[in-house]
């Protein structure tokens, strides 16, 4: 199983496309590195992003809002785990998203973690209640204390 997990990681970390544009990545490895170069916490978004209601609002209300997206930028790397329903997908980057799913031991969606450059998740919010996104981004800045 270890060996899987690594050689989905090894196939995830060659995929170096951006998955939803304004920063984000689906590379988490790589994600990993660049937080620890720039002293950043990587935010990894579990999402369904093309069938799931609260994911969609979620990407609406917090992450495409100017609040959130200047946080980021000083802040955070974002890392875009999707599995899509009716979108293609790359099956290297299905399975790569599949073994994150699974060592974070996510069962619903949207999730979001928040982990340091070692991959280690120290913030895990689970679901979205519709609130605003300076709300959102003031969870995020406790974090950075």
């Amino acid at each position: 199983m270890k060996t899987l997990l690594t050689t989905l990681l090894a196939a995830f970390a060659l995929h170096t496309a951006s998955a939803a544009g304004d920063g984000w990545t689906t590379d988490l490895p790589k994600a990993l590195e660049q937080a620890k170069k720039e002293n950043k916490l990587v935010l990894i978004d579990f999402t369904g992003s093309d069938w799931c209601p609260p994911c969609i609002e979620l990407k609406k209300n917090v992450f495409d809002s100017a609040e959130f997206k200047k946080f980021a930028q000083d802040n955070l790397v974002l890392v875009d785990v999707d599995f899509p329903k009716r979108k293609k997908q790359d099956p290297k980057l299905t399975a790569a998203n599949e073994a994150l799913s699974e060592k974070y031991k996510v069962e619903s969606f949207p999730t979001i973690l928040v982990v340091d450059a070692t991959g280690k998740q120290i913030f895990r919010d689970e679901g979205y209640g519709g609130e605003p996104a300076a709300d959102y981004v003031g969870k995020l800045k406790k974090l950075r204390k």
